[in-house]
Protein backbone atom coordinates (compact mmCIF):
# COMPACT_ATOMS: atom_id res chain seq x y z
CA UNK A 1 0.00 0.00 0.00
CA UNK A 2 1.08 3.37 -1.34
CA UNK A 3 0.60 6.75 0.97
CA UNK A 4 -0.30 9.93 -1.50
CA UNK A 5 2.90 11.46 -2.26
CA UNK A 6 1.09 15.01 -2.73
CA UNK A 7 -0.60 14.17 0.42
CA UNK A 8 2.28 13.55 2.61
CA UNK A 9 4.48 16.49 1.42
CA UNK A 10 2.07 18.53 2.34
CA UNK A 11 -0.43 17.52 5.61
CA UNK A 12 0.98 16.40 9.06
CA UNK A 13 -1.05 14.83 11.46
CA UNK A 14 -2.25 16.23 14.82
CA UNK A 15 -0.72 14.55 18.21
CA UNK A 16 -4.61 13.45 18.88
CA UNK A 17 -4.95 11.89 15.57
CA UNK A 18 -7.64 13.48 14.97
CA UNK A 19 -6.79 15.66 12.87
CA UNK A 20 -4.28 17.18 10.15
CA UNK A 21 -2.72 20.75 9.91
CA UNK A 22 -0.90 22.33 6.80
CA UNK A 23 0.13 25.67 5.75
CA UNK A 24 -1.27 27.67 3.36
CA UNK A 25 0.32 28.39 -0.22
CA UNK A 26 0.88 31.66 -2.08
CA UNK A 27 2.91 32.87 1.05
CA UNK A 28 6.48 33.00 -0.29
CA UNK A 29 6.77 35.09 -3.48
CA UNK A 30 5.17 37.90 -5.64
CA UNK A 31 4.08 39.47 -2.43
CA UNK A 32 4.37 43.06 -3.38
CA UNK A 33 0.71 43.92 -4.57
CA UNK A 34 -1.02 41.23 -1.60
CA UNK A 35 -2.34 43.09 1.08
CA UNK A 36 -1.16 42.92 4.76
CA UNK A 37 -3.96 41.43 5.61
CA UNK A 38 -4.20 38.77 3.04
CA UNK A 39 -0.61 37.85 3.67
CA UNK A 40 -1.43 37.57 7.34
CA UNK A 41 -3.84 35.01 6.35
CA UNK A 42 -1.96 33.08 4.11
CA UNK A 43 1.07 32.83 7.07
CA UNK A 44 -1.45 31.20 9.38
CA UNK A 45 -2.25 27.49 10.16
CA UNK A 46 -4.91 25.56 8.05
CA UNK A 47 -6.66 22.84 9.86
CA UNK A 48 -8.39 19.62 8.20
CA UNK A 49 -12.33 19.80 8.41
CA UNK A 50 -13.74 16.33 9.54
CA UNK A 51 -14.70 15.15 5.31
CA UNK A 52 -10.82 15.95 5.02
CA UNK A 53 -9.67 13.79 7.92
CA UNK A 54 -11.49 10.90 6.56
CA UNK A 55 -9.53 11.35 3.25
CA UNK A 56 -6.74 12.28 4.50
CA UNK A 57 -6.43 9.00 6.52
CA UNK A 58 -7.37 6.48 3.76
CA UNK A 59 -4.55 8.59 1.67
CA UNK A 60 -1.89 8.77 4.32
CA UNK A 61 -2.52 5.14 5.58
CA UNK A 62 -0.29 3.68 6.93
CA UNK A 63 1.22 6.73 8.09
CA UNK A 64 -1.70 8.81 8.35
CA UNK A 65 -1.61 8.00 12.42
CA UNK A 66 2.14 9.51 12.89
Amino acid sequence: MKSHSGAKKRWRSLGSGTAFKRGKAGHSHLNVHKSAERKNKLSATAYSNHTQTVNLKKRLLPYGSN
